[in-house]
């Protein structure tokens, strides 16, 4: 889709209705067109790597902090043996730099630490970020060299905003990543995200949003379900079986209380006693039963068998227990409809990080805004070689479409490829334009993951299935 389109999609609702609330009353406000609620949080100024800070005052007092510069966010590489990378986390990273502000408290911790000093601290009371950002739309697929996002002005005003914005994408995209893997394993049959227990309480929420972005159906979190509107499920565990006296007591209880579609938990004893008991308490339009352990191959499809037999035809079958991708497209024979997928999914599936970074790829001589921009890059050895210049993004497709190489450039734009440019304007003027609903992000994944080659969905090890180009 070329740039303005894509850009005119973006645009953002009325923003009166997206503001945040304000530091007294941070009452959750609805997000038109999202199914959420935008939930005011505190000052983010502090999500932030000291040096920021340093590198800030030292700039300030050489003269040098008002210089017009372009910084890009990009990885050298993708993790070992994935095939594409899923860009995540753009509507948060958009929150961040809405309320990145330096309140009175903020201001007086790095006053009593000593952080930086007060020209500094009278410097950062009036921030606010009035630059331009422009990026990868949240659900493209990206690789090795892609300026995932450009983030431009004052050196001052964007070097602070370095550390949350690598904190954000750098976790959102490895959750979608690993998501994706496991959306594509699963073959349309539907996933469960159900990992908070196993990460951070605020990470859990992210995850679940990184996760419906990489093509999840719902989470078992409800504080994901109420600030991003993703579909919530979830039933019972082996704790309620064991409360009561017998398992028929159990069901029989979770059937009363949430009706014949509910999901019944058949494995805390004799998983085949319990589907027999199961279907005589809920009936042949019990919903599903869930699986959490043994061979779930084999007792996927002993359970298939039973429910047949016992007339449940319409029952289906959720499997649980430390999922990932391989263990997902194991099961692609058996009579499974659905996947409940934790620990695997909210630690990157062994990939917890894409190591994006944030680096300055040009900056101006001078404070004077007709001042050229100069290409910087830097040239150390050890594999962290970077290309100056800002950078347009492009991608190439072949005659049947899809997609064959990730085309970059600082230079004019090869013919044939204006309509593929990848970058839209998220943020003009300090002013987000971009917000969207998070199904736009979801449905834009399945599309950008649709028009790669056939092979980007191997699980096998391998390179990234389309090569970078740099046109300079």
């Amino acid at each position: 889709m070329a740039a303005r389109d894509e850009s005119a999609r973006l645009t953002a609702v009325n923003d009166a209705d997206l503001a945040l609330p304000t530091e007294e009353g941070r009452e959750a406000l609805p997000q038109k067109g999202g199914g959420g609620r935008r939930v005011g949080v505190p000052s983010t100024a502090l999500f932030t790597d000291q040096y920021e800070f340093t590198m800030l005052q030292a700039a300030l007092k050489a003269g040098t902090a008002d210089r017009h510069s372009v910084f890009e966010v990009f990885t050298r590489r993708l993790p070992e043996g994935r095939r594409y990378g899923v860009v995540a986390g753009i509507g948060r990273v958009l929150d961040a730099v809405e309320n990145f502000r330096f309140d009175e408290g903020v201001l007086g911790y790095l006053r009593d630490q000593r952080i930086v000093d007060e020209p500094t601290l009278q410097w950062l009371s009036d921030y606010r970020f009035s630059g331009d950002i422009w990026g990868y739309p949240e659900g493209e697929v990206y690789f090795p060299g892609s300026p995932v996002l450009r983030v431009e002005g004052s050196f001052g005003e964007c070097v602070l905003l370095e550390t949350v914005i690598l904190s954000i994408l750098n976790h959102d995209s490895a959750i979608a990543a690993a998501a994706s893997r496991m959306s594509s394993a699963a073959r349309g049959r539907r996933l469960i995200e159900m990992g908070a227990r196993r990460t951070h309480e605020l990470a859990a929420v992210a995850s679940s949003r990184a996760a419906y972005v990489g093509g999840f159906n719902s989470t078992s979190d409800l504080a994901a379900g109420f600030r991003y509107g993703i579909p919530t499920v979830g039933t019972s565990a082996h704790a309620f079986t064991l409360l009561h006296d017998s398992e028929r007591d159990a069901f029989r209880a979770q059937v009363e209380s949430l009706g014949r579609g509910t999901t019944l938990l058949v494995d805390t004893y004799d998983v085949a006693e319990a589907v027999r008991t199961a279907v005589e308490v809920a009936g042949t339009e019990l919903g599903a039963v869930r699986i959490d352990s043994g061979d779930l191959l084999l007792v996927a499809h002993r359970v298939r068998q039973q429910l047949d037999e016992l007339g449940a035809h319409d029952t289906k079958i959720v499997v649980t227990s430390d999922l990932d991708e391989y263990a997902i497209a194991s099961l692609a024979a058996a009579p499974v409809d659905a996947y409940g997928v934790g620990t695997q999914l909210v630690t990157g599936s062994g990939h917890p990080t894409c190591s994006m970074v944030y680096k300055l790829v040009a900056r101006a001589d001078s404070a004077d805004a007709e001042a050229p921009l100069t290409a910087v890059a830097k040239k150390s050895s050890g594999g962290k070689l970077s290309v100056g210049g800002r950078k347009w993004a492009a991608r190439r497709l072949d005659e049947e479409g899809f997609a064959e190489a990730e085309v970059l450039g600082t230079g004019p734009l090869p013919e044939g490829l204006a309509d593929r440019q990848l970058l839209v304007e998220l943020v003009k003027g300090g002013e987000v334009v971009a917000r969207e609903p998070l199904d736009a992000a979801r449905e834009r994944h399945i599309a950008a993951r649709a028009g790669l080659p056939i092979s980007a969905t191997q699980l096998s090890r391998g390179e990234p299935v389309i090569p970078t180009e740099y046109h300079v």
